[in-house]
């Protein structure tokens, strides 16, 4: 039974990319109809809201069964109700609720096309990788970088000196982004490689979308979008850095075993990486938002209204943070 469930959720992950789309349309729509026809919206953004739990659904076996990540895992999980709920309040009327839908429909206008485009997409990983590539350097790490995910071919030469003998070839359908970090401790070799997700667009996008969402002046939205956009770009690179540098040279290696165990992994290598990223590295992105957060409200005061409607969301009580944190915001 829980085979043939696994089963389907990899399958439905295959729609992610087209729900995503369809998601996308469905919140645009109510953001033009908000501005004629309030009530219309109404119904578009209750529809939006369950075409985006089915989203989330097709992500369930990705971040939980394939990469076993604990915060992006449970955040894949609680979306799916959390979606229905919102479609729920929006349908009964909560039309403050609106402000949150417009948020969701901006950060996916500035999230699509940029991770679906090749000629955006390869250049946003190839910078990220030849940051992380400088700082690296910085550090002294040994390694080699090159164009070798999701195989390293026969012949490869590890950091050590040593070559890779009985892997076969590069198979014609590969990445020829040179944007993977091998490494070789003990004569093992180890990759980082910098994907889409790796970039920090998906934070990015949180903020373009709160900040899009709320009334201001578009030069203070602008600074804002320009000042969370720099901080995540640095901060990630932090973290592209932090996850090579002890994955590779295998600085977190400890209670293996409870680690392999807790992420049903069997390579003992992956310990590092599972403590540094799935671990520190994602509750620290956490705690990162937070902060941004809160330079974000320094020009744009009523990012507040989102927050207070998630709130309202998760725990069914009204809050007016601009009164607790002394925000001065539009009226």
């Amino acid at each position: 039974m829980i085979g043939t469930v696994v089963d389907w959720l990899a399958a439905l992950n295959g729609y992610a990319g087209t729900l995503a789309w369809v998601v996308l349309f469905a919140f645009l729509a109510g953001v033009i109809l908000e501005r004629y026809d309030e009530a219309w919206a109404e119904y578009v953004y209750a529809g939006a809201w369950i075409i985006l739990a089915g989203y989330w659904l097709s992500y369930v076996h990705y971040f939980v069964f394939a990469e076993k990540s604990i915060t992006e895992g449970v955040g894949v999980v609680l979306a799916i109700p959390l979606s229905l709920y919102v479609a729920y309040l929006i349908a009964n009327g909560r039309r403050r609720l609106f402000v949150v839908s417009r948020a969701v429909g901006f950060a996916l206008l500035f999230f699509l096309p940029l991770s679906a485009l090749p000629f955006v997409r390869r250049p946003l990983i190839e910078t990220v990788t030849n940051h992380t590539d400088f700082v690296l350097g910085l550090l002294g790490d040994q390694y080699r970088l090159g164009d070798w995910y999701p195989y390293l071919p026969d012949g490869t030469e590890l950091s050590d000196g040593s070559t890779l003998t009985g892997r076969g070839e590069l198979p014609e359908k590969h990445f020829p982004y040179r944007n993977t970090f091998l490494y070789a401790p003990d004569g093992h070799p180890i990759t980082y490689t910098i994907r889409l997700a790796c970039t920090g667009i998906g934070s990015m996008s949180i903020f373009v979308g709160l900040i899009g969402a709320v009334r201001g002046s578009l030069r203070q939205k602008a600074k804002a979008i320009g000042v969370a956009i720099g901080v995540i770009y640095v901060l990630n690179i932090v973290r592209n850095v932090f996850i090579a540098h002890t994955l590779g040279n295998q600085r977190l290696h400890i209670f293996p075993d409870l680690i392999m165990s807790l992420f049903s992994a069997s390579d003992p290598y992956m310990v590092s990486y599972y403590i540094g990223d799935r671990i520190l590295a994602q509750f620290g992105a956490v705690f990162a938002l937070i902060a941004i957060t809160w330079l974000v409200l320094r020009w744009v005061p009523d990012v507040l209204t989102v927050v207070e409607e998630g709130l309202y969301v998760i725990t069914g009580t009204e809050y007016d943070l601009k009164d607790a944190l002394a925000v001065e915001a539009d009226d």
